[in-house]
């Protein structure tokens, strides 16, 4: 990998980087712009949904293998079915050119307009017609972690839902009163029970991965290398308790396994639930992770424009997410500039280090903001640390190398591209300390290992030590060996 890398690098004019300036992302073809996105060493991938990850026609090819059905009317996905007029055997769709493109339409924002649907209509009503099963979140791990590595990228914030209708079902059972304590100890043998079912999940979908990429085996597949860490997801379109719920299983799981890192809050943020809870949810989020020294959390916020909600929405949410819930990672964010004080507020995330999940086919695809009207190079402008992410790849139809190129076709430089992939873990949940004393700006190395970043392997000694009991530093150290290499060092 090292040959092909340092032979593309200096195919494309990185050579110049070993004299000290940047390759000029902007003299580049499309073509050659798109091959040094996807070599390059992306750090990793922080905000994906593994329930929009996969493409339409894996999804039916997954249908065809477990006897599914679909509905041609709704042109949906659904389980096993005794077929009818308007419900196939999905075996059948799979062979009738029509009906597929139909499906894969239906599945995916690939064709703008689609029986009259906004993109945003679009997008959220697709997780309902995928026929995704807790049955395949193996496979579909499977595939998010192939894909990542065979980009580059080797380290994945998965997010996933743990235990999802049990914990909804059990927030059912105490209705909120707007006491958090009250709600926690009333949740609280519930949540409890819950977890060790939630991490027998995690290991049953670990299992379902490594053996569909070999791990261990003569022929694994490059996925086997990819470090994976979970963020719990907790609905904000139902009731507060129910996202209450979900919340607390998920600090519950961060205390409990190590795999689970951190909190997110999905689901549309316009959903007339989502803002009526929005000050709940925040407040929740707050009481329950002790605004973040108990659990971090990186919440969607901000993923509005005045097509989906009215001015008052657009005020505030991204402040409350940082202020008031102690976010420490925005997802999305795009309404920031339009937010009261903004400067401010920019300026206090620079100061404090909060990132934002960039996601630019999704904030196109979804609220129809791309280019210059992206908040994207303002926040770079400010100081705000930010990291370029999918959001859900299978639906948009997108990879994470891809976002990397379509960033520097929308003003992004070589040194954005870099920084945004350091970004990636030292702005992760991964635990331990870092290498970089000035994480978004990388600068200042650790004194442990200062003068060895970017070498196969530190020392023997501190900076040894800092890699070998530092999950962020042992990725990083990775990471740092893989651009030194990209860039013919």
């Amino acid at each position: 990998m090292r040959s092909l890398l340092a032979g593309l690098s200096l195919a494309l004019g990185l050579a110049t980087h070993a004299a000290g300036a940047e390759p000029d992302l902007g003299r580049m073809t499309g073509g050659e712009v798109a091959a040094l996105a996807r070599a390059m060493p992306k750090g990793g991938e922080l905000h994906n949904h593994i329930g929009g990850a996969v493409f339409a026609e894996t999804l039916l090819a997954w249908a065809v293998e477990d006897g599914a059905c679909v509905d041609i009317r709704a042109l949906a996905i659904i389980g096993p079915c005794t077929p009818t007029a308007d419900l196939r055997k999905a075996s059948e769709v799979a062979g009738d050119d029509g009906l597929r493109s139909s499906l894969v339409d239906s599945l995916s924002v690939r064709k703008p307009g689609f029986r009259d649907r906004s993109g945003h209509d679009q997008f959220f009503s697709a997780f309902s017609r995928n026929g995704m099963t807790a049955a395949r979140a193996g496979d579909a791990m499977a595939l998010v972690m192939d894909g990542l590595a065979r980009q580059n990228t080797w380290y994945l914030e998965a997010m996933v839902t743990p235990m999802g209708l049990r914990a909804r079902l059990l927030g059912g059972s105490a209705p909120w009163t707007g006491d958090p304590a009250a709600t926690r100890s009333a949740l609280a043998s519930g949540v409890a029970a819950l977890v060790p079912l939630a991490i027998k999940e995690t290991d049953l979908m670990e299992a379902r991965a490594r053996e569909v990429l070999k791990c261990g085996a003569a022929d694994a597949r490059p996925g086997c290398g990819v470090t994976v860490r979970y963020l719990a997801q907790a609905s904000r379109t139902g009731t507060v308790s129910q996202a209450f719920a979900q919340l607390q299983l998920g600090v519950a799981l961060i205390a409990a396994d190590p795999r689970w890192v951190g909190l997110q809050l999905v689901a549309p943020e316009d959903n007339p639930a989502a803002l009526a809870n929005y000050a709940a949810h925040m407040q929740a989020v707050d009481y329950l992770t002790e605004h973040g020294r108990r659990a971090p959390a990186a919440l969607h916020a901000g993923e509005l424009t005045l097509a989906y909600a009215t001015p008052d929405h657009l005020r505030h949410h991204v402040a409350d997410a940082v202020r008031i819930a102690g976010a420490r990672r925005i997802g999305h964010g795009v309404d920031i500039a339009d937010e009261t004080g903004a400067e401010a507020l920019a300026g206090e995330m620079a100061g404090a280090g909060v990132l934002v999940e960039v996601n630019l086919s999704s904030n196109a695809a979804i609220l129809g903001v791309s280019g210059r009207e992206h908040p994207y190079a303002w926040l770079r402008a400010r100081g705000v640390p930010t990291s370029l992410s999918t959001d859900d790849a299978g639906i948009l139809r997108i990879d994470l190398s891809g976002e990397y190129a379509r960033a520097a076709a929308e003003g992004a430089t070589y040194g954005d591209l870099k920084r945004s992939a350091r970004n990636a873990l030292a702005f992760s949940f991964l635990a331990g300390a870092g290498l970089w004393r000035d994480p978004g700006i990388y600068r200042r190395p650790e004194k442990a290992c200062a003068g060895q970043i970017g070498r196969d392997a530190p020392r023997p000694g501190a900076c040894a030590d800092l890699v070998n009991h530092s999950d962020k530093a042992h990725e990083q150290w990775r990471h740092e060996a893989l651009i030194r290499s990209f860039e013919g060092g």
